[in-house]
């Protein structure tokens, strides 16, 4: 209760100081503030929040000497007058990334020009958003902080495993604001360790010359620990994949342990078995998990034991998915329940046309596996997959492959802990839709049972889209 009436006192003491507008709080610095000025038309879309200004919609940059990458600049209209200000970019396609716009600037002037002080606002938000959300919990110590664009951080990953945070960096100035994001980080309580991930292929478009991000881990920052989500332990290693955990299934692998009692299951890409163990525990009778990756599977395995669950009901397999498929399908092998969750097969739009023949491929071989009545959970990390639409229409492509019938019961996207901008929706990347068999003399069709919005008895043909009313969204007001 007093941290929100310091809260408040200190709001009401802003609101009554005079607006200061950016021009005014650029002008007072001695050696000014570069503009960067739209082109004509290109305003509003940054004035309805789209975070990042492409290089495409910039007129001309005003301020000599020219502004550096990482530089903080005034982003303007055509007549000049500043909408924002964000951090600059001389290589990069987005120019700029839009950290506060002009409204918010004069609501908070200590924010204004002033990356130190925003960077502690916004993590400070972030933090009370995932308090609101039940972040960490008893049952959970894994979970995303800080998520890039959504959290209104451009460039800038948290992910907290137990008292160690793992920052990815992505874009230029994070890295240039490297000590000032490690010391608001290191200053919640909770947090004992740091340690920095760089996105590297990322950061070469932004202009990084790889030899300046030798990474400077602190001796006491541990290559492994262990973490527990939903009641579940986890084993995991800072040299793994992404951040070393992807906490964006969190919500996704507690639905697959509501489902899998008394089934039998297989985990496809199964990296260190989270979808398998949530199956096990969920009363599975037997669990298979397939992976190419000997140190995914090693984790996995460590699962089985931190977990105390029988190696005879849940065991890991290091084989290509589509290689083990087709031998199951040779021996008449099927499931219960599959999930298929590969690496991202499309990470940028101009793969994205022979990555689909890749998710087909994959969920036609899995659709042959799963038994009739049986369950498909299949999914897609790829953005560029996600937000082309292509994803349904391609799993109906599979299903016409594998002459089978599927109806969609779910589809969902990344945990709550993983806000999106609606200004900026290619932060959505992730898709998760699970499937039904169902018996068709003709084959397999599709129909949706369960959006993001109606009940599970409001089914939907998609075929004829118009029948899907509802939708239901959570917003946060900022």
């Amino acid at each position: 209760m007093q941290h929100i009436s310091a809260r408040l006192i200190n709001s009401l003491a802003f609101s009554s100081i005079p607006g200061t507008t950016l021009q005014e709080i650029a002008s007072s610095r001695p050696k000014g503030v570069a503009k960067v000025v739209l082109k004509k038309g290109k305003t509003q879309l940054f004035k309805d929040g789209s975070p990042m200004v492409y290089s495409g919609a910039v007129d001309r940059i005003i301020g000599r000497p020219p502004p550096r990458t990482g530089d903080i600049v005034l982003v303007a209209d055509g007549t000049e007058k500043p909408i924002g200000w964000g951090l600059y970019n001389s290589v990069s396609m987005f120019c700029v990334r839009l950290m506060q716009l002009e409204e918010e600037a004069t609501r908070n002037p200590p924010c204004a020009l002033n990356v130190e002080k925003l960077l502690e606002a916004r993590i400070d938000a972030a933090r009370e958003l995932r308090k609101s959300l039940g972040l960490p919990s008893a049952n959970t110590n894994a979970y995303r902080l800080v998520n890039s664009e959504g959290d209104r951080l451009s460039g800038l990953i948290v992910d907290v495993f137990g008292d160690l945070a793992v920052i990815a960096s992505s874009a230029a100035w994070v890295e240039k604001y490297k000590q000032e994001i490690e010391a608001c980080i290191s200053r919640i309580d909770e947090i004992n360790h740091i340690n920095w991930r760089p996105s590297v292929e990322i950061l070469k478009e932004e202009g990084i010359n790889l030899s300046d991000l030798k990474e400077m881990r602190p001796s006491a920052c541990p290559e492994r620990t262990k973490v527990m989500e939903n009641g579940i332990f986890y084993a995991i290693s800072l040299e793994g994949q992404k951040t070393g955990f992807y906490a964006d299934q969190r919500e996704n692998r507690q639905f697959i342990s509501t489902i899998s009692d008394g089934q039998k299951v297989l985990d496809i890409c199964c990296y260190s078995g989270g979808f398998a163990l949530n199956a096990a525990r969920g009363g599975a009778v037997n669990v298979t998990g397939v992976d190419t990756s000997l140190p995914a599977l090693e984790l996995a395995k460590e699962n089985i034991v931190l977990n105390n669950m029988d190696p005879g009901r849940i065991s890991f397999l290091r084989e290509d998915a589509a290689e083990f498929m087709k031998g199951a399908l040779s021996k008449n092998e099927s499931w219960d329940v599959i999930i298929v969750d590969p690496p991202k097969l499309a990470p940028r739009k101009k793969v994205l046309q022979s990555a689909l023949g890749m998710y087909r491929t994959l969920n036609s071989l899995a659709m042959q596996l799963t038994k009739k009545g049986g369950l498909l959970m299949t999914c897609s990390c790829s953005g560029a997959m996600t937000q082309s639409g292509m994803f349904l229409p391609t799993l109906q492509g599979a299903a016409s492959m594998a002459g089978r019938k599927i109806t969609v019961l779910r589809q969902a996207g990344a945990a709550c802990d993983h806000p999106v901008d609606p200004s900026y929706p290619e932060g959505a990347y992730l898709s998760n839709i699970l499937l039904r068999g169902a018996a068709s003399m003709a084959g397999r069709k599709i129909t949706v049972l369960r959006q993001a919005g109606a009940a599970c008895d409001h089914p939907v043909d998609p075929s004829y889209p118009e029948g899907a009313y509802l939708s239901n969204i959570l917003l946060r007001v900022l």
